[in-house]
């Protein structure tokens, strides 16, 4: 009873259902985002799971009989083990029994690729056949086409009649998609600018007659904001601002934001409506997007429109606010209970939680842009599980960690703490190989430039894991292609000429996430291990696994500007991680060459950016005298044996002639 009257409560916090007027139709759309196989309820991550998702999606349609249910993509790929061990066939299951009618595309429906994406995601379930697939809702991409004819590669547009009024649907997905998938996999496909896609579907709507046109795009604001959703700095405020007046309603996806903005449009300047609904129900089944349009049945003009944002989760509730569909429970407890015997089988132990990185306020994994002793973990196994082909060094993208590495501790009991294949395998779901390459110390410096992403992208900064022995500094005002100033591996400098083996995944190796210069790598080995084995093997041979608190890199800016005898002064960055309760330096201790510097406080204050910018110091010092040319300067953490180390160049300190007589040379 207490599930239901939580139910009814969230149904009235909803756009009310109301009487149309005669002559009128109420059209009502759900609008879902990253759902990412999330099928279980999540109460510490406030995911409502598919049951009772379903229960919500019922509850409102039965107000509203006039209703789409759609998504904005990445639906699946991603997924927690229930669904991702099953290649997510659970997911599909219960969007199926939701009867999910449309969805754009999202990068992470090509994961595995356009083959596995068309001929089994959205082919026929046959029990011998294809026995994970069968998605019988609509798949939309009107961006997607074929490299070699310019031919669509998935279908553009889907239309809903209701009585006299037509209902037309776009879908669209982040042009970057090439970027954030394997390129291996959409080869043979190109993914146009959004905005130019939605317009000339929208046109071809209206020539069928379609009187709304919403536009389902898999990209996003990059924060909550209602300034950054149209601010035409970034790719999605550009995409709003080129979209054809045509088009009427905007759900978005891919940033994992929740927002319900009303965003004018001049051209609907005198009409009825003059702003258009651009929103987005941030990501694991958290919310729905609720859009009500009401139409004049006789011109097809939209009279008014509603939005809401639904919680379907509210904060700091034990449960979720509807109740589990028993239908859509039987699903998901299957799916539990298969996985349940896989997941359970133990690999080693965990010497303390591995976690992602945060910003202020955020949960675990809220920013891909700062180091973290997960990627660095991973990276670390990933050298180990390929120092047969001669590896040295190991590169992990940020976006293939899904989940912290917690053992049976969950953070916060007692390690070492058991690992088990579950909670392993949620962490890299990709089942990537592990490709090995000879990159130049010159590539390494591009690598590593390359975190900086493109401008406009949603993620501005990407930070990527780095094996043991591996690290760096870097200048974060330094224009792009000057910010590396000196890479080490193992205490040694790598010269721009000199040769290292490395590994990444597959994703990276193919210049995944636009680390093209991955892709220019010379004698490239493909190891045939997936990451996920790799982690499983590590546990087996070593037995457990911990952090390693000490920071890869630094962020150093003033070593241009030393001068014998003269002060100085260092803004050193990037000396914190930012996991729950992962130690942070007091002090770091400075030396250059044998001189120490002294000690200096840290600032170790989370970051409200998505940079690696946290943990900060100041080092304001007089340089001893009898230093003079190239010297290493050494940066050392008193709690966490952070140890990096560049080359710098002391000047020798200029003459004075302190006020005694004149300079020689001419008047």
């Amino acid at each position: 009873m207490a599930a239901g009257v939580a139910g009814l409560l969230a149904v009235a916090l909803a756009v009310p259902a109301t009487a149309a007027e005669e002559g009128q139709t109420e059209i009502q759309i759900l609008g879902i985002n990253d759902f990412h196989g999330r099928i279980l309820p999540d109460a510490f991550g406030e995911s409502a799971g598919a049951a009772s998702m379903a229960t919500a999606v019922a509850d409102l349609e039965s107000l509203y009989p006039n209703t789409v249910f759609a998504a904005a993509g990445d639906l699946i790929g991603a997924s927690t083990f229930e669904s991702f061990i099953a290649k997510d066939k659970p997911t599909i299951d219960v969007l199926n029994a939701m009867d999910l009618d449309v969805s754009a595309v999202g990068n992470h429906e090509f994961d595995q690729g356009y083959a596995d994406l068309v001929d089994r995601v959205m082919a026929p379930y046959d029990a011998v056949t294809n026995p994970y697939g069968g998605a019988s809702w609509e798949y939309l991409g009107a961006n997607v086409r074929f490299v070699d004819t310019g031919d669509p590669a998935l279908p553009e547009t889907w239309i809903q009649t209701f009585g006299d009024v037509e209902v037309g649907f776009i879908g669209a997905v982040t042009e970057e998609t090439p970027s954030l998938v394997s390129p291996d996999g959409v080869s043979m496909l190109e993914f146009e600018d959004e905005a130019v896609a939605a317009n000339r579907s929208a046109a071809a709507l209206e020539d069928e007659g379609a009187d709304v046109i919403v536009l389902l795009v898999h990209e996003g604001a990059p924060t909550t904001a209602y300034a950054d959703a149209v601010d035409t700095s970034n790719n999605f405020g550009q995409m709003l601002a080129d979209l054809d007046p045509s088009i009427d309603a905007v759900i978005s996806g891919h940033t994992h934001m929740a927002y319900d903005h009303d965003v004018p449009v001049a051209a609907w300047s005198g009409n009825a409506v003059t702003e258009r609904p651009v929103v987005s129900a941030g990501q694991y089944g958290m919310y729905l997007n609720q859009l009500i349009f009401t139409v004049d049945d006789a011109t097809g003009e939209i009279v008014s429109i509603d939005s809401d944002l639904v919680d379907l989760w509210e904060t700091g509730a034990s449960a979720p606010v509807y109740p589990e569909d028993p239908d859509v429970a039987e699903i998901t407890a299957l799916a539990a209970a298969e996985a349940d015997v896989l997941g359970a089988v133990e690999l080693g132990d965990l010497d303390g939680p591995l976690y992602r990185a945060r910003i202020e306020g955020g949960s675990s994994g809220s920013s891909r842009g700062a180091e973290s002793t997960l990627g660095n973990a991973v990276a670390e196994v990933q050298q180990w599980a390929t120092e047969g082909l001669g590896v040295e060094v190991a590169f992990m993208n940020p976006g293939g960690l899904r989940a912290d590495m917690l053992g049976a501790a969950a953070g916060t009991g007692d390690y070492p703490s058991p690992v088990t294949y579950k909670q392993a395998a949620s962490v890299q779901p990709f089942a990537n190989t592990l490709v090995a390459m000879t990159l130049t110390g010159e590539q390494i410096a591009a690598v590593l430039e390359e975190q900086w992403q493109p401008a406009g992208s949603s993620r501005p900064f990407l930070r990527l894991g780095t094996s043991d022995g591996f690290a760096y500094t870097y200048d974060p005002t330094a224009a792009a292609g000057d910010r590396i100033l000196e890479i080490t591996l193992d205490g040694e400098t790598i010269a721009a000429d000199d040769e290292v083996r490395v590994v990444v995944n597959s994703f990276l190796a193919a210049g995944g996430d636009n680390f093209t210069t991955f892709a220019d790598g010379s004698d490239r080995a493909d190891s045939g291990r997936i990451d996920l084995n790799a982690m499983v093997d590590y546990l087996a041979d070593n037995g457990s696994i911990g952090p390693d608190y000490a920071q890869h890199s630094v962020g150093i800016t003033g070593t241009d500007a030393l001068t014998a005898g003269s002060k100085a002064t260092l803004e050193l960055s990037s000396l914190a991680f930012t996991g729950a309760g992962e130690p942070v330096d007091g002090t770091v201790t400075v030396r250059i060459g044998r001189c120490v510097i002294g000690s200096f406080e840290v600032d170790g204050s989370l970051p409200t950016d998505l940079y690696d910018e946290q943990g900060t110091a100041t080092v304001t010092f007089t340089v001893p005298k009898r230093l003079k040319g190239e010297q290493t300067l050494t940066i050392t953490g008193d709690t966490t044996v952070t140890e990096v180390s560049m080359t710098v160049d002391v000047a020798k300190k200029a003459k004075s002639n302190n006020g005694k007589g004149k300079p020689k040379g001419k008047r």
